[in-house]
């Protein structure tokens, strides 16, 4: 979807500052956030459709908040929407009345860190052919679908050559709704920068990883 997420080559926000030795979190509740995204599912969703919720927020929303706050945001939204709890209930929270949620957690807290460390790759071992091969010059597909997309808006319709080949993954963009892991190819593709940001920017190129249903014989 074209949301406020998909930034890059966008004007207007400031270089990106590097914070020297950055901590992985800032402060406690950061931490929590974290965890209780990846505890609280449990099966009842997965990595891309976590991703979806946040970048579904709107524009005002999505820019006005933290990083970590959008974790935040888009829990809200996955409990709600998998009737973990009501929105009624959310907002009673807020203003600190407790209740006793009949949902049991994703995954009992004894068995989060396990989950942590096994990790969750969309790599998967399936017999898919490929349907481009290292060098090959490739387009980005121009279609802006509303729905979860891993393809970037500043690729679409541009021209750039195949590098590698990741291996087989899972489509995100059915992964994200429901609609089947659909696994396909993934390749690292090299973009000129003139390609991408015009005549002005010569020299130096940009790698995205893009899957198979994104791209086309140039």
């Amino acid at each position: 979807m074209n949301g406020a997420h998909d930034m890059g080559g966008v004007h207007g926000f400031g270089p990106v500052v590097q914070e020297e030795d950055e901590p992985n979190f800032h402060a406690k509740w950061e931490e929590r956030a974290f965890a209780l995204t990846l505890a609280s599912g449990g099966g009842r969703w997965n990595l891309d459709m976590s991703r979806f919720a946040r970048e579904n927020a709107p524009p005002a929303d999505y820019l006005s908040r933290s990083y970590f706050e959008m974790w935040a945001y888009g829990l809200e939204k996955l409990i709600v929407d998998n009737n973990m709890v009501t929105a009624e209930e959310l907002e009673a929270a807020r203003a600190g009345e407790h209740f006793d949620s009949t949902e049991s957690p994703g995954l009992a807290p004894q068995k989060v860190v396990g989950a942590m460390r096994r990790g969750g790759s969309a790599r998967v071992d399936a017999d898919v052919p490929p349907r481009f091969e290292t060098g090959q010059r490739v387009r980005a597909s121009v279609d802006a679908p509303p729905t979860h997309t891993r393809c970037p808006g500043y690729v679409r319709g541009r021209t750039g050559v195949i590098d590698r080949d990741h291996g087989v993954f899972i489509f995100p963009d059915t992964h994200a709704h429901g609609r089947g892991p659909k696994p396909q190819h993934v390749y690292a593709v090299r973009f000129e920068a003139s390609e991408l940001w015009g005549s002005a920017n010569q020299g130096g190129g940009v790698y995205v990883d893009l899957w198979d249903d994104y791209l086309e014989l140039a």
